[in-house]
């Protein structure tokens, strides 16, 4: 008993020491309002991701893009096939190249005019520079299979292209952007159908393109996909065989996992003394390997704290590199890299959201969720209004859970006050407003991330007990509730009968349902001081923010 005593006073010092603004009774938590904060980034804001340039052409896409800028705070998107040929950039005219902007140029003036800028994925192939007989990807048939001859001419494009921008956003606009070379490249025959030599090629032409345009514009990559534990990316393309541990343990969480391709990457862009401002890679939690025996996937679910030790593990790397000072942008993220995953409809990913983001403060640049809409179209059109779409807000307009949590992050100050592992308080340094972010992932389930039709609206309660003090008496704030009967748009869906397609007025309907968050206002009391007492259920969130 003793040395559990012991231990806990070892505890409380820690949280002291780290927040000296924060005190602890013996059943709640203090934290002084008026104590000294630490700035954070809103790296989660910074770029959000969707499905293809020729989506962005609707305005359904549009009308959620806008929505999503002014209540999570997007500041950049990106997305798949801005050279696609349904873009129409490339025309041959008597056996000369020419050049074609116009619907790029619509897309990136929409968007320019929403106050969002494109995070530049430089993809795929014109059918001109492809393979006579290319592999495609999705429905919409991508060409991934280059030739001889398709570094040159893919040179030319993105010099054209890059000149363009400049002249028609000017260079201080474009100095904004960023420009990824390609998507998923290691996917062999699934996003490129080449060797790993060969896009580093084609990295090394987009990097010459690009800076010859001016020197300061930003490039990066390698955009791969998830970590692994095993070495099946380390030959030029896809080895099966070397991923045969992963079907054999019975825990993955134990072995090694690390960024694919990055470290090679980095040694020959040192090498051939090619620029890299950011490096680039996609830490979806998950391990959808091939089994090798029977070529069929095997999707392996890691844990709830796979997404901050990925990014532990590329921050440590690229530091240590020939590029210590490179921004890192993850660009692409959600709770699987499957698009037809139920739990993306569902509650839980909300708390994963809120307890990734929060954990892994100070990591990266940018996490950017795939994506903020279901006008996604990479499996074609979907048969159900729900039906696990990556996106936060789907077809209708009906705003998931995913897209709640990120409208409460970006509700929080830029100081932080306290944080522990289920509530995380803020002040606003323009205003001194304070705003905190409490979330439930029960602990039973750390084991791994949410995924599947299981609703997961089980677990333990968290008991929500603080004090704020040193406010000015009858401060007020607002208090919104996440849970499975607020917010929570499937089960409203369910609960009208799951129709399909909804009415326009069973829409509307829907619309208000899926924004009915519970909410109260409270105010601090004579002395200044706020206490909060709630019981935060299963994978719910809380918002409490100051109003005046």
């Amino acid at each position: 008993m003793k040395k559990l005593h012991l231990q806990i006073s070892t505890l409380l010092l820690l949280v002291l020491t780290i927040f000296p603004g924060a005190s602890m009774s013996q059943n709640s938590i203090q934290i002084d309002t008026k104590s000294e904060g630490e700035k954070f980034e809103h790296f989660w804001s910074k770029c959000v991701g969707a499905g293809r340039a020729n989506e962005a052409l609707r305005a359904g896409w549009l009308e959620q893009m806008e929505q999503v800028q002014e209540n999570c705070g997007f500041e950049y998107v990106r997305f798949h096939g801005l050279f696609h040929d349904d873009m129409f950039p490339v025309f041959e005219k008597n056996g000369k190249t020419v050049y074609n902007w116009q619907y790029i140029d619509d897309v990136f003036d929409r968007l320019l005019d929403l106050n969002v800028k494109p995070f530049v994925e430089l993809a795929f192939l014109p059918k001109s520079m492809a393979a006579k007989d290319s592999k495609t990807v999705f429905w919409w048939k991508a060409n991934i299979t280059p030739t001889e001859d398709s570094f040159e001419k893919w040179h030319d494009l993105v010099s054209a292209f890059t000149q363009h921008a400049v002249d028609r956003y000017g260079i201080d606009e474009v100095l904004t952007w960023y420009f990824e070379v390609w998507n998923e490249p290691n996917l062999y025959q699934l996003f490129w159908d080449g060797t790993k030599s060969q896009y580093f090629e084609m990295y090394k032409q987009s990097a010459l393109a690009v800076k010859a345009v001016d020197k300061r514009l930003r490039i990066g990559g390698p955009a791969t996909s998830n970590f692994v534990p095993d070495a099946r990316f380390d030959t030029e393309t896809l080895d099966n065989k070397a991923a045969e541990e992963v079907f054999t343990i019975d825990d993955i969480n134990k072995l090694d996992w690390h960024g694919v391709w990055i470290e090679d990457f980095l040694k020959y862009c040192d090498k051939e003394n090619l620029p890299v401002d950011f490096v680039s890679c996609h830490p979806y939690p998950t391990d959808y390997a091939f089994n090798p025996e029977t070529g069929k996937g095997r999707g392996l679910t890691r844990f709830i704290h796979a997404p901050k030790l990925d990014m532990e593990w590329l921050k440590k790397t690229v530091e240590k590199s020939a590029f210590p000072n490179a921004e890192i942008h993850l660009t692409e993220w959600n709770t699987s890299p499957s698009s037809r995953d139920a739990m993306h409809d569902f509650l839980p990913p909300a708390a994963y959201i809120v307890k990734s983001n929060l954990d892994c403060l100070g990591l990266a640049n940018s996490l950017a969720f795939w994506t903020f809409t279901d006008i996604f179209e990479e499996k074609g059109g979907a048969s159900s209004i729900f039906h696990g779409g990556f996106g936060m807000i789907n077809y209708q307009g009906l705003v998931k859970p995913s897209y709640h949590a990120y409208r409460m992050l970006h509700q929080l100050g830029d100081e932080e006050l306290f944080k522990n592992d289920y509530l995380f308080v803020s002040r606003k340094s323009a205003n001194g407003k304070i705003v905190a972010l409490a979330y439930n992932y029960p602990k039973e389930y750390y084991g791994s991330v949410p995924a599947g039709n299981n609703k997961l609206e089980e677990g333990t309660s968290r008991m929500l007990d603080f004090k704020l003090t040193g406010l000015q008496a009858g401060k007020m704030f607002k208090i919104e509730i996440l849970d499975k009967d607020h917010g929570n748009i499937h089960n409203s869906w369910e609960a009208m009968g799951k129709p399909e397609p909804p009415t326009r007025e069973q829409i509307k309907v829907m619309k208000k349902a899926a924004n009915a968050l519970k909410t109260e206002v409270v105010s601090a009391d004579k002395d200044g001081n706020l206490i909060i007492k709630h019981e935060i259920t299963p994978w719910s969130l809380v918002l409490i923010e100051q109003i005046n």
